[in-house]
């Protein structure tokens, strides 16, 4: 199986309230990053290793906007470049660490791996709903003990639910409901309607009433990591399908998932609606039952990480509902050749 990732994209790097004016390391693509934000508030994104003898500088201290390595105390500035070097006041000119692009944006911190020469601000997926005033909800970080295109592969496709989530969001009308797949170069979308069926018990909370529903999940893949899941419910009959959703409920999971190693990675995700939106206390319990649908999640997709791992070289079998995962691992591998070319 092919576990790599293109470098030339925006990555979720932390979410906004995990970096402040501290030194925070994560790794991410395989190269250890340390973030901060200077006395302005922006970020900042630097190689997590000294440039003298490779001392990770997270373990150092913030000077005046300035990285201190704790080891010998060479000094970086944002850009990467050595202001600083001990009982001397010559400063080679080669001492300086990788700077990364970043752009913050939906509340991420969002990092460009590749050549910063391509570093396009217009190409940050766009998760308008974290930070959209017509929108509110809330979410977290998970550390993912397994591949990430594996969590794109549990997204795309959700009839997983009616399996795993079956006290919550899932039942049997997910498995069985048609949909369809449509794909460009750079998305791949997955669409279900569950039309006059029972609602799983998250959506009856979430609605206030149990009646019969129609449901729909719209999957959005964005290249080359994050996915944005319309969802939402609304009464059997009032027009959703057609285009009228005033009578029902709707929300937006979204999804970003950044590669750490080839077997790990962060995954990012939140919960957004466009209702209730005043009600603190209904975006606490729902960022606390997704937590708790996620966690299960989490269990399968480790589970499987071990099982590849103990079979290599064994090749995945597709089925009708692996449509959507097979077009996002396609476009990902045209990604990656782009580069390599």
């Amino acid at each position: 199986m092919n576990y790599s990732f293109p470098k030339n994209a925006w990555y979720a790097a932390a979410r906004d309230v995990e970096i402040g004016y501290s030194l925070f390391p994560r790794k991410i693509c395989n190269e250890p990053l340390v973030m901060y934000r200077n006395k302005a508030g922006k970020a900042v994104v630097l190689q997590d290793a000294c440039w003298h003898r490779l001392l990770p500088l997270s373990k150092g201290t913030l000077i005046n906007d300035e990285v201190r390595c704790g080891y010998h105390g060479l000094r970086y500035n944002k850009d990467g470049r050595c202001t600083f070097m001990p009982s001397q006041e010559t400063i080679n000119p080669s001492a300086c660490v990788k700077s990364y692009p970043v752009v913050e944006r939906h509340r991420y911190i969002w990092v460009w791996m590749g050549n910063p020469a391509e570093a396009d601000e217009s190409k940050v997926p766009d998760l308008f709903w974290n930070d959209h005033p017509e929108w509110t909800g809330d979410g977290d970080v998970i550390y993912g003990k397994c591949n990430y295109k594996l969590v794109l592969d549990n997204l795309m496709d959700l009839t997983h639910e009616t399996f795993v989530h079956s006290e919550s969001i899932g039942n049997d009308a997910v498995a069985e409901a048609p949909f369809d797949v449509t794909h460009t170069d750079e998305s791949a979308t997955v669409t279900r309607w569950m039309k006059n069926i029972d609602a799983p018990p998250f959506w009856v909370a979430q609605l206030g009433k149990d009646v019969k529903v129609d449901r729909w999940q719209i999957i959005n893949f964005i290249a080359p990591a994050s996915i944005a899941i319309d969802v939402g419910v609304a009464p059997e009959g009032t027009g959703a399908p057609e285009g009228d959703r005033s009578q029902g409920v709707n929300g937006c999971v979204v999804n970003t998932i950044t590669p750490e190693t080839d077997t790990t990675c962060h995954y990012f995700w939140a919960f957004c609606r466009n209702y209730n939106l005043k009600n603190v206390a209904r975006t606490h319990q729902l960022r606390a039952g997704v937590t708790r649908i996620f966690s299960q999640d989490e269990d399968i997709l480790e589970a499987q990480q071990k099982a590849i791992e103990a079979n290599p070289g064994r090749e995945f079998y597709n089925l009708n509902i692996d449509g959507g995962a097979m077009w996002t691992r396609r476009i990902i591998d045209k990604l990656v050749e782009k580069e390599r070319s």
